[in-house]
């Protein structure tokens, strides 16, 4: 759900504001208008909640957990050995051809390890400052475009909202004008109607004194 930290004014700028019981009237309205449909607080992207029981607990440290538990002295996880890469192999006391071939294979496999990671550090030691102030660089214009879009966009808003209020401003008048001769014709429709009901009465009891004489 996306967090609205700007509040814009919708309503017409020629109407007079509310007053406080009105503002508590239509606060009551909303309210009871929520509470017939519940508000939903999971996105409809994210993945359904985990069980109570269990917070933060997924299925994979659940098991992870258990494997700590079960045996305490190898509570560590269980990751690759690189001490075999740090340090070359020493030859057994009574060498043969196939022991000798393993230490061998093991004295290329560190010997690799080592020049790549001399490699990997040289590489960084020469690269390392200029890359990562060239990735500065772009994420600073990124953030300057964004900066500069957003600006845009609350300066449309402004505008827009500018003429907005001078359109209403411009028709308020008229507005005004319309709504007070629509109150003076309904004015004069209860008059007529008052005056043609004291005309009916009149009538009425003109007949009644007809009838008694």
């Amino acid at each position: 759900m996306p967090s609205i930290t700007t509040i814009h004014e919708s309503l017409p700028y020629i109407d007079t504001p509310p007053t406080p019981q009105e503002l508590e009237a239509a606060t009551l309205l909303i309210a009871h208008e929520r509470s017939l449909v519940p508000d939903d607080p999971h996105h409809a992207l994210l993945p359904p909640p985990l069980p109570s029981e269990s917070p933060f607990l997924t299925p994979l440290l659940e098991s992870e957990f258990a494997r700590i538990s079960s045996n305490p002295q190898q509570s560590k996880l269980l990751t690759l050995d690189f001490s075999r890469y740090s340090s070359l192999p020493t030859p057994p006391e009574n060498p043969t051809h196939e022991s000798l071939q393993t230490v061998l294979s093991q004295a290329y496999t560190s010997q690799a390890h080592i020049s790549l990671r001399r490699t990997h550090l040289a590489l960084l030691d020469s690269y390392g400052k200029n890359a990562w102030l060239t990735g500065n660089y772009h994420l600073e214009g990124e953030l300057k475009a964004l900066e500069s879009e957003l600006a845009a966009t609350k300066k449309e808003i402004d505008l827009l909202t500018l003429r907005r209020k001078a359109a209403q401003d411009q028709a308020g008048p008229e507005l005004l004008e319309l709504e007070k001769t629509w109150k003076a014709g309904v004015g004069r429709v209860l008059e007529t109607e008052a005056a043609a009901e004291a005309l009916r009465r009149e009538v009425l009891e003109v007949r009644r004194r007809q009838a008694q004489e």
